[in-house]
């Protein structure tokens, strides 16, 4: 499927409908550490960068390595690029830890709990930054991994058409967007994740988005 410049008319409806489900709505406030989940979107660093800046928490891990979708945009490694962002932000180095290894979701979070145990850094709370469509999908998968702790969902606050945008290519972030809608139910039934709500608008709205050939991101 060819990029476009724009939102298609035909996938409207039903991308806004996605959107708002993996947005978890939560109300940020005070946590013993930010994490900010790797992925192709730098806005997930100026998110903890703001957040870190209000005095949200006093200290940042951010978390990847490199998946297919990244390596040009990072080559270095995802943590490694949000880094320096959020340094360019105003965030000290001294209050960046990174971890350079996880290449999902999942080992986001154990190699992010496994490096603060080492650190001896007792964590009972966590603000978990993400893509804005990976909000659900990495509450559920924290929640699997890392019981525990309070887990807040935030993400750099933008409308839609203005995401969109932000990134350049909105085939890309609806393909993106469907592929997270199927991993809430799949990694569910796999093990990898708590259960999530999948309303019946949610589960029409992904399957015609599938039928329009939103298909690049499916397991």
């Amino acid at each position: 499927m060819t990029a476009s410049v724009a939102l298609p008319d035909a996938a409207r409806a039903d991308v806004e409908t996605l959107w708002d489900y993996h947005d978890m709505h939560h109300a940020v406030q005070s946590a013993d550490v930010g994490i900010g989940l790797g992925s192709h979107d730098l806005g997930v660093a100026t998110c903890a960068a703001d957040l870190y800046r209000q005095g949200i928490f006093p200290l940042i891990v951010f978390t990847g390595a490199n998946a297919p979708t990244t390596v040009s945009r990072f080559p270095r490694g995802e943590a490694v690029h949000y880094r320096e962002h959020a340094m360019e932000c105003g965030v000290p180095a001294e209050a960046i830890l990174i971890e350079t290894k996880a290449t999902n979701t999942g080992q986001n979070i154990e190699h992010t709990r496994e490096l603060l145990a080492e650190r001896g850094i007792k964590v009972r709370s966590a603000v978990l930054m993400s893509r804005p469509y990976q909000q659900r999908r990495a509450y559920a998968t924290c929640k699997k991994l890392w019981p525990e702790i309070e887990i807040i969902c935030a993400s750099l606050p933008m409308a839609l058409d203005d995401y969109m945008k932000s990134i350049g290519d909105p085939d890309r972030v609806i393909n993106m967007l469907v592929g997270d809608t199927q991993r809430i139910t799949e990694y569910a039934k796999r093990g990898y994740a708590i259960e999530q709500p999948f309303p019946s608008d949610v589960r029409s709205a992904y399957e015609r988005l599938v039928q329009l050939g939103y298909t690049s991101r499916l397991i």
